[in-house]
């Protein structure tokens, strides 16, 4: 089903992802219009779409996620939107009340806007990490949609995202104000890497810093399945199409689907390193520290932390679920996905390995100028 003519919204378009899916719909879409919503879109984000964008509109709407009217005024007259900003944050580094403010009050707010607007069709992406893992890091191995897990979510981040898509997909066959009724669904990426992903280039920096080293901070055994900003932007596209399919709304709409892709499964850190070493990197063999010893660290860290709050706010580095993250196997299948949506990876692990190394390459001479400078 083509979105030929639509008028399409994407939150958080100056984005890692929303830029990727931007050029996507530009480049396999004749749409009507784009509208780019986001707090601030670089100029030179417009000019690198020039040349995909064809006969389609491309408008800037800066403002914020928590505005109702401008919320409004973005939607009026669209049929698409596609929810992709939200505050990332996995060291509690960011106040709870402004991540809910964004990620919860601003997902419900722009439902809302929706339903006024008569927008009939709503992609929302959430996180692999609404699923987990547990503080027990109890493991999930090829996980599904049907996967039973108990889970208390301890990430203000991840408790959030699962409220805002538990919200997304409730407003599932909502009544517009023109009769018609919205169809939501929503789409839980793994950990997505590629072109542009700042959590790289943090490890990069630090691989530097460590003569070129990069830090082991998950066990070899904690395999998890990374996927491509490529392929994610490709299953966005797939579902704002079935949304659109009379015969696949009903189908797809209400649901949520995981999407990885064909990366092999491995630790994070020797995800890192996958990438990283054809730039001349090494890993550490070992953890920094005994699993043991760092969750002690850490949690004496977050009890400090914790008594000087009233005085001054000190985030550490690392914390106690950060550190489960980083080692419990988790892992999901896309088949799901391939079946509803007719999902398929567009990018191989070969080609999305060799885009990511080549973007890494790009930016090391100035990540090593940053460091050479402190």
């Amino acid at each position: 089903m083509s979105l030929k003519g639509d008028v399409c919204v994407v939150t958080g378009a100056g984005g890692f992802l929303g830029r990727r899916l931007v050029k996507l719909l530009l480049e396999e879409e004749k749409m009507a219009e784009i509208r780019l919503l986001d707090k601030h879109v670089e100029p030179q984000l417009l000019q690198t779409l020039e040349d995909c964008r064809g006969d389609t509109k491309l408008s800037v709407f800066e403002g914020d996620i928590r505005d109702g009217d401008f919320l409004r005024k973005t939607c009026r007259g669209a049929s698409i939107v596609f929810h992709i900003a939200s505050i990332i944050d996995v060291i509690e580094a960011v106040e709870y009340r402004e991540i809910y403010g964004v990620n919860v009050k601003g997902t419900q707010l722009l439902l809302e806007a929706c339903v006024q607007e008569n927008v009939v069709s709503f992609i929302y992406t959430s996180t692999i990490e609404v699923m987990g893992p547990n503080p027990q890091g109890e493991p999930i191995v090829n996980g599904t949609e049907d996967t039973v897990y108990h889970c208390a979510l301890k990430f203000s981040y991840s408790k959030t995202k699962r409220e805002a898509e538990e919200r997304t997909l409730q407003a599932h066959g909502e009544m517009l104000q023109n009769g018609g009724r919205l169809a939501t669904c929503a789409l839980r990426p793994m950990y997505i890497y590629g072109e542009g992903c700042r959590f790289l280039l943090g490890h990069m920096g630090d691989g530097i810093g460590n003569r070129d080293v990069l830090f082991r901070m998950s066990r070899p055994e904690a395999l998890v399945n990374p996927v491509y900003v490529g392929n994610v932007a490709v299953a966005h596209l797939q579902a704002a199409r079935s949304l659109k399919d009379p015969r696949k709304r009903n189908t797809v709409g209400g649901k949520f689907y995981f999407v990885s892709d064909d990366t092999p499964p491995v630790s994070y850190s020797d995800f890192n390193h996958a990438v990283m070493a054809p730039l001349g990197f090494n890993i550490q063999e070992k953890l920094v520290l005994p699993l043991s010893l760092l969750y002690v660290i850490c949690f004496f860290l977050e009890m400090v932390c914790m008594m000087l709050r009233p005085l001054k706010r000190i985030v550490p580095p690392m914390n106690q679920q950060l550190l489960t993250m980083l080692n419990t196997p988790f892992s999901f299948s896309y088949q799901k996905a391939k079946t509803d949506l007719g999902y398929a990876p567009r990018y191989t692990w070969e080609e999305a390995r060799r885009r990511t190394t080549e973007w890494l390459a790009s930016q090391l001479p100035q990540q090593r100028a940053k460091r050479r400078a402190r």
